[in-house]
């Protein structure tokens, strides 16, 4: 076992349940812990086991005690309130670390974490919500440092008795009480109407403004982010004030989500410095611009090691995401982003093809989800890539220094994909039927196959796939059968051979027809596009039935192939469409990293890359809304600095379909610029 917390987080809560994991909690408690078992233990229980599976802790959690003075004082109640509400307390009666474990900082990680679990299985229990947790505390064989340091209150002592057949007897043996508040609302939520004025030093109102005011002073400290370190957008005076503020707003639909009172000012820090004009976005000058001292540790400490769930965040921008851009004919894109790195300490680092560079070399590998629609764009989901040497029994410590999952396993791009596209629709969240991607996909015919249920999808392919233009005749050889290594049916000898896609797009009985696939600000982005069905090739094998869509480029003649499993009828201007939205989340790569830090990250664990990568994500969807807000506001649109009076803007080359380094396109240094602008209304704000 590990001797330190990150040796042994994310930790695993398991409510007990059945008669053997009952008889091994009963027995564990009644020889570990100093007040034995009795049947008085509340019905929850839990088993508290290490990322590891190893058993570290166990807690017990029944109904709240019926009269408690300190709590009652302390929340405003009466016995009116008590008796309606006393089922949304939960009392923590039995608390036991093995003695065997000695890890730092355990006991506080375990409570603040445990809150989650118990929340939602209280209800099922009790059939009320959870709204407040209280325990006592033996004050002469324990000081309470693990409650105080996950934010529980002390509010009083209790007066010595006990409740005992129906009857309060006294026993002497006076007890801590400690309170924790589970809602931010529990006055509300506890039939109190508003917060009872007591002036107990110790009492739990009165401790919550110094918790207020040590994460205000933090706060403030962060507050120096303004013109000297303005968001990557061209504005000026009142405007970048009501940026300030709209961040401040912004920033606190993702405050809970964080778990001790540091984090809010340290998360608010980084996405300051990710929106900041840095030229290099690492921790150090992102400490130093904005709190204006140093606070390198603690900030990476927070992205680090600190105790928080970057799922719980991700989910949260989500749900923003979804609120900013869903859209009915919204489209899903699938895509790979490299990270070019030296030395081999940083998680999934190796040499591999780095699309970046354009060849093998070191470096990390990520898989990212985006969305888009006619409301605009952003990156939804990612995911990091091992690849398969990580997980050769040599490389174990490697992978523990660098805090990986113990139950991760190797998986190919396309199955990471698969997952967050899995996961995306089965959220609801993002609706639409489409998924785009590049040919990592197109290639894959599994990948097509387990496609969710009645998505569709148009996967970019290289010029070289082969495929039929009917379905050739087929056989199963001699020889094969049953329990043989050839049971599929084969070509026929002396049948057409199968064609590459761009000895197909040669074809003079293909119909091109020109269209418009976006208005722009120089005029109509104009393309040349056919498709034709098709049965795809494996080998001598074939596939499905597909289309071949193919999109000519009217300035060079530059041809690009996809495959889509769209029904024979879909019409074509509908994959004209969903053509259009293949290329903004190359555009998110291309804004990610040359205006929010995407890859100025110095991280080297599993959960710091995670957790950056998250923090992108919520900058660019702040300033995709702050492009919709302040385009309401003045019936204008905002400069960037990716606008050209010559040449084609960012935006445009996402609706042309091409990307930086493509031939007619703007190097990337002439991108700069954050373009967040949905491309419907591109002929409106003229970017």
């Amino acid at each position: 076992m590990g001797k330190t917390l990150s040796d042994v987080t994310p930790l695993r809560f398991e409510e007990v349940s059945g008669q053997m994991k009952s008889r091994i909690w009963n027995a564990l408690m009644r020889e570990h812990h100093y007040l034995g078992y009795g049947r008085s233990v509340g019905c929850l229980k839990y088993l508290i086991y290490s990322r590891t599976g190893v058993l570290l802790a166990l807690t017990g959690w029944g109904a709240a005690v019926w009269k408690l003075r300190s709590r009652d004082r302390a929340i405003g109640w009466g016995a009116e309130e008590r008796a309606r509400y006393l089922n949304r307390i939960a009392n923590n009666n039995r608390f036991l670390i093995l003695p065997e474990v000695r890890i730092s900082h355990l006991a506080s990680h375990l409570l603040a974490e445990q809150v989650k679990f118990l929340k939602r299985d209280w209800p099922a229990h009790y059939g009320e919500p959870l709204v407040m947790c209280e325990t006592f505390v033996d004050g002469a064989r324990f000081s309470g440092t693990s409650y105080k340091a996950a934010n529980w209150i002390h509010v009083g002592t209790t007066q010595g008795y006990a409740r005992q057949a129906g009857e309060f007897r006294y026993h002497g043996a006076r007890k801590e009480v400690y309170l924790y508040a589970v809602t931010k609302t529990f006055y509300k939520d506890l039939g109190c109407p508003k917060a009872p004025e007591v002036s107990l030093r110790h009492d739990y109102l009165s401790f919550l403004p110094r918790i207020r005011s040590r994460g205000e002073a933090m706060q403030q400290q962060f507050s120096q982010w303004s013109k000297r370190c303005p968001a990557p957008m061209n504005l000026k005076g009142e405007d970048l004030t009501e940026l300030m503020s709209e961040l401040n707003v912004y920033h606190g639909l993702f405050s809970d989500c964080f778990g001790r009172v540091e984090h809010g000012p340290m998360s608010a820090m980084y996405l300051q410095g990710l929106l900041s004009n840095l030229e290099r976005k690492s921790m150090e000058p992102i400490a130093i611009t904005v709190s204006g001292q140093s606070r390198v540790k603690g900030l990476q400490k927070f992205i680090g090691v600190g105790v928080w769930e970057v799922d719980v965040l991700a989910q949260r921008h989500q749900e923003e995401a979804s609120q900013t851009l869903a859209d009915p004919e919204g489209v899903l894109s699938v895509d790979g982003s490299d990270f070019p790195k030296k030395g081999k300490e940083s998680v999934g680092v190796a040499r591999q093809y780095c699309g970046r560079l354009g060849k093998i070399d070191n470096c990390q590998s990520g898989v990212f989800l985006a969305y888009s629609g006619s409301k605009g764009y952003a990156l939804l989901d990612r995911r990091l890539f091992l690849p398969e040497g990580w997980f050769t029994s040599e490389q174990k410590e490697r992978r523990e220094k660098c805090r990986i999952p113990e139950d991760t396993t190797f998986k190919t791009k396309w199955e990471l994909a698969l997952e967050m596209i899995e996961k995306a629709v089965s959220s609801g969240l993002f609706p639409g039927r489409w998924v785009t991607g590049d040919d990592a996909y197109g290639m894959i015919p599994e990948f097509r196959a387990r496609l969710p249920k009645g998505l569709l999808c148009l996967l970019d392919i290289p010029s070289n796939t082969r495929v039929w233009k009917k379905r050739p005749e087929t056989h199963l050889p001699p020889g094969s059968g049953k329990g043989r290594p050839f049971q599929k049916e084969r070509v026929k000898p002396g049948q057409p051979k199968p064609k590459t896609v761009a000895d197909l797009a040669k074809d003079p009985s293909l119909e091109w027809k020109t269209v418009t696939i976006a208005e722009g600000a120089q005029g109509p982005i104009r393309a040349e596009v056919a498709r034709r069905r098709v049965v795809e090739a494996y080998g001598n094998f074939p596939g499905e039935d597909l289309w071949v869509f193919f999109r000519r480029s009217l300035a060079d003649g530059q041809i690009k192939y996809a495959f889509s499993n769209a029904p024979q009828d879909t019409p074509l201007q509908e994959m004209v469409r969903v053509s259009g939205l293949r290329w903004p989340i190359e555009q998110c790569f291309q804004e990610g990293k040359g205006e929010i830090g995407m890859d100025h990250y110095e991280h080297r664990s599993w959960d710091a890359w995670h957790r950056h990568m998250t923090f992108v994500f919520i900058a660019q969807l702040f300033l995709l809304r702050m492009r919709h807000h302040l385009k309401k506001k003045s019936g204008a649109d905002l400069a960037t600095g990716g606008a050209r009076d010559e040449g084609h803007s960012s935006a445009e080359n996402v609706q042309r379909g091409v990307r930086p380094g493509d031939p007619g396109v703007l190097p990337e240094a002439e991108l700069r610029g954050v373009s967040l602008t949905p491309e419907s209304e591109t002929e409106k704000t003229g970017v």
